[in-house]
């Protein structure tokens, strides 16, 4: 492997100087690939208009396709905040306007491409901000592939179209987690109940590996449910994060995970629940949930 700077007449960056990671990387074989840290791309997908895709100016490599809004990543930036960066620049994607969904890598060993595929939560009109892009459109999923697609992406759509059926839910039995653990928790019930809710949100943002959940790929950034019920029902006084949903249960706290179980799985939802007790696993397994007891949260939160 062999790095390339930019030739002569690509353009710049509309913003500030050109980042060390704007350049070729020459594979063995002689391919060049854009990106000395590797690349990322956004695959934002909206419920009601489809996937963005940018039409490719002529003089960008594979001119003339259809690909994501995406580029090389600067050196130490993640793969998410990489692909979200050059969504912005590209595409004029409006900060905390999409939610990580999962993360697909194709990885060479001398370079790597990652595309994030994110739902929208706040819809936009996407812009076109700098010259490499002829074409911004929202494409509804069925027709992406009458496209002429760039062939990285068209590879790549063929896995990642079968996991956009795929959302990750995590249902938790808050107070089987927090009594797992011999910390004190019973002199202060929503005092433990609001530390387990801010590590969660903290598992949120960074997402939990795919092997976890059983899924396919490299990362899931699945939506999390925090049931809690009787003393911990406090901690809805609390502003919570907004990455967590915390559900007070109006009684059993076990009939309130039951029946959240029930209402995603028939959403069409993968729902997994987080509980030691063995009765709850039984009712969440009869309703469709995956169910792993407290260690299996606590190990991710201690990764």
């Amino acid at each position: 492997m062999t790095i390339q700077p930019p030739l002569p007449g690509e353009p710049r960056r509309p913003l500030g100087p050109r980042d060390p990671g704007d350049a070729w990387v020459i594979a063995p074989s002689g391919e060049r690939y854009w990106g000395r840290f590797g690349a990322a791309g956004l695959l934002a997908v909206d419920a009601r208009r489809g996937v963005l895709l940018q039409h490719r100016v002529s003089w960008s490599h594979f001119g003339g396709t259809w690909a994501l809004p995406g580029g090389a990543r600067h050196e130490g930036e993640s793969a998410t905040d990489g692909a979200i960066r050059e969504a912005t620049e590209e595409a004029g994607v409006p900060e905390r306007a999409v939610r990580p969904r999962l993360l697909s890598v194709l990885d060479l060993g001398y370079w790597s491409y990652t595309t994030l595929v994110a739902d929208v939560v706040r819809p936009f009109e996407a812009v076109i901000s700098d010259p490499e892009s002829v074409e911004l459109s929202w494409v509804p999923i069925g027709e992406v592939d009458t496209y002429p697609l760039h062939p990285g992406f068209a590879d790549s759509w063929t896995v990642l179209r079968g996991l956009l059926e795929a959302r990750p839910v995590i249902v938790v039995d808050a107070a089987n987690v927090v009594g797992s653990v011999p910390d004190g928790w019973w002199r202060d019930r929503a005092g433990a109940t609001e530390r387990l809710r801010g590590r969660i949100a903290a598992l949120a943002e960074t997402g939990v590996p795919a092997p976890a959940l059983g899924l396919g790929e490299q990362h899931w950034f699945p939506a999390f449910v925090l049931v809690v019920e009787g003393k911990a029902r406090d901690v809805l006084a609390v502003d919570g994060p907004e990455l967590v949903q915390t559900v007070a249960a109006p009684a059993s706290g076990d009939d309130e995970i039951v029946a959240r179980v029930v209402s995603l799985a028939a959403a069409g939802r993968l729902v997994t629940v987080v509980t030691s007790d063995r009765a709850l696993v039984a009712r969440c397994e009869a309703a469709g949930a995956t169910v792993h007891g407290a260690g299996w949260l606590l190990d991710l939160l201690e990764e």
